[in-house]
């Protein structure tokens, strides 16, 4: 490989895509309780975009376990965040691990990457209309 092989993916731009069985479900979860309409739509999809990023719902027959964290929304404050979301109806997960407990829907979580300049993050987990776990989080400064 020579050195122009090695960075093709370097200038890319990052776009999740979440599995959505009831498509009209997950576009009244998204409306509802996040506040978010898509930019755009498709036959089977819907694309929302949130500041510089991008993500797309899209139908399928397939559905994600719901076990990892698929997909993450940061905010200036997850407090407040949290505390709307929950106004609206989203339910929080609430993990008790070694290393990792919420309390009223959000944990600390020690370390960030040194690039972010943060010490840690403060964050939480739900479940969309379809499944998909999403994380909320803050850098802790």
């Amino acid at each position: 490989m020579d050195a122009d092989d090695t960075d093709v993916l370097a200038g890319v731009r990052v776009a999740t895509r979440l599995p959505a069985r009831d498509l009209d479900r997950a576009r009244r979860f998204y409306s509802e309780k996040l506040g978010l309409e898509p930019a755009d739509e498709r036959p089977g999809g819907l694309l929302y975009r949130c500041g510089e990023a991008e993500f797309v719902l899209f139908r399928s027959t397939g559905a994600s376990p719901g076990t990892f964290t698929q997909m993450a929304l940061e905010v200036d404050d997850v407090e407040a965040a949290v505390a709307e979301l929950k106004r609206r109806g989203v339910v929080f997960e609430e993990v008790d691990v070694p290393g990792l407990r919420t309390r009223d829907g959000i944990a600390e979580v020690e370390g960030n990457y040194p690039s972010k300049g943060a010490r840690g993050e403060r964050g939480g987990w739900f479940h969309d209309s379809e499944g998909n776990l999403l994380g909320i989080g803050q850098p802790v400064y």
